[in-house]
């Protein structure tokens, strides 16, 4: 309980640091435009890299990596408890997706997500890597494939043995995430739909 009055302030700053979203204002300085409507609308490096450069996008996701990752490691440095710990990487990247500054409209919080999770347990991070690999491969969607990455996490956490509030904590994060992405599921799916359709359409042609 004595640590609550600190986790409540970090909780704040966890916030307020993921609202800081790199790629809105990294256009906004560099062209004077609103990111979020040129391209995809995305904050996130590969719209930022298409519209501005490879060199905004590489700012891009180690600004909102980073993100994640300073409350977390403050949070483990002052040696806080593991729903703590969740507590604070659920702000950051709550902060990165409804940032309040910009009408609680930012990013999709993959990367600042990242940036936390990699100091909680690199390890999640290389099997997450890992999925989405063998992601694109199945479905020949990146974004496909980082979602399964995401999605996969808290399994991964299951076998690593990571704590109760671990494991509970990353579920909630990739339910976030995955609604935060929501957009991209609904295009994949309406892709793998047709691609069945055109599929079927061709078996009956040939028989």
């Amino acid at each position: 309980m004595q640590q609550i009055p600190l986790v409540i302030l970090l909780l704040g700053v966890a916030y307020i640091l993921g609202c800081v979203s790199t790629g809105y204002y990294l256009v906004r300085i560099r062209t004077g435009t609103d990111i979020r409507q040129r391209g995809s609308g995305n904050l996130g490096a590969r719209n930022v890299g298409r519209e501005v450069g490879s060199w905004a996008a590489a700012i891009t996701l180690i600004g909102d990596a980073l993100k994640g990752a300073v409350p977390v490691a403050v949070a483990l440095y002052l040696e806080l408890d593991s729903w703590a710990v969740m507590a604070v990487v659920m702000a950051s990247v709550a902060g990165h997706i409804w940032p309040a500054q910009l009408g609680f409209r930012g990013g999709k919080g993959l990367a600042t997500a990242m940036g936390a999770v990699l100091l909680i347990d690199f390890r999640l991070v290389l099997v997450a890597l890992a999925i989405a690999v063998l992601g694109k491969l199945a479905v020949k969607s990146v974004t496909g494939g980082g979602l399964a990455g995401v999605a996969l996490v808290p399994v991964a956490a299951i076998i690593l043995g990571a704590s109760v509030w671990e494991i509970g904590g990353l579920a909630i994060l990739a339910s976030v995430l995955l609604y935060a992405h929501r957009d991209n599921l609904r295009t994949l799916a309406d892709g793998i739909r047709r691609g069945k359709a055109r599929e079927s359409n061709t078996v009956g042609v040939s028989q």
